[in-house]
């Protein structure tokens, strides 16, 4: 059995480049899939956000729409209301490494708003990836790398291939004209080499232990990917 640390957003709003707030949060099934993929192998999880408070899901993500009918929608809600690990977070600041084997950060806007500058993420981050560690990060979830900043002010994660919602996923989801920048661009200013695939079809990259998925629908290829990571 392995430990597995979630790193999740605890922003439910996310800010504009006019200044309005956008209600945001993490995307439910970039938490859900890989969660119950893990909790089936037998693995344990413990989820942290900045000061531990409760992580926000996106309300948009619990639509039948963005689950691909009813059914599903009901069963990822489900999930997000009823399991422990949600709904009794550690602080991120509270974090000992060493006691996890493994780091998953879920996407949605959220991480926009708080992990692209937590610092206390983005030293789990920096140790987790210098550690050698499975680091997998899904969607949005790559802002969390932007805070993973080392002591010399280099991009811990620089020089890695990785993959992200792109500018292309953000132009055609009506998001891209609203927002103070663009993952994909920052992801790539910090040294990161962003690797792209069909808007919204499941693309996913693994460059030595940090796998990363490109969307909501990476989320079921991102988990088989740390799973063969955990052995």
């Amino acid at each position: 059995m392995a430990k597995i640390l979630f790193v999740m957003t605890g922003a439910d709003q996310w800010t504009l480049a006019d200044g309005t707030k956008h209600p945001t949060g993490y995307w439910a099934d970039e938490a859900v899939v890989p969660y119950e993929a893990l909790k089936a192998a037998g693995h344990e999880i413990t989820v942290a956000t900045p000061g531990g408070v409760v992580p926000p899901v996106d309300s948009a993500s619990l639509s039948p729409e963005a689950n691909g009918g009813p059914e599903n929608a009901a069963r990822v809600r489900s999930v997000t209301e009823t399991a422990a690990e949600f709904r009794a977070p550690i602080a991120l600041s509270d974090v000992t490494l060493d006691d996890y084997d493994a780091v998953h950060v879920p996407g949605g806007h959220g991480p926009m708003e708080d992990l692209a500058v937590d610092a206390a993420s983005g030293r789990i981050l920096t140790l987790a990836v210098r550690s050698g560690m499975p680091v997998s990060v899904v969607c949005h979830g790559p802002a969390a790398l932007l805070a993973a900043v080392a002591e010399d002010g280099t991009h811990a994660y620089a020089g890695y291939r990785i993959t992200a919602f792109t500018n292309e996923e953000e132009k055609l989801a009506g998001n891209a004209d609203k927002a103070k920048w663009l993952l994909q661009d920052r992801l790539t200013e910090a040294g990161l080499t962003v690797r792209v695939g069909d808007p919204f079809a499941p693309h996913v990259e693994v460059d030595r232990n940090v796998i990363t998925g490109q969307n909501p629908a990476s989320s079921g290829p991102l988990a088989e990917e740390l799973l063969k990571k955990l052995g």
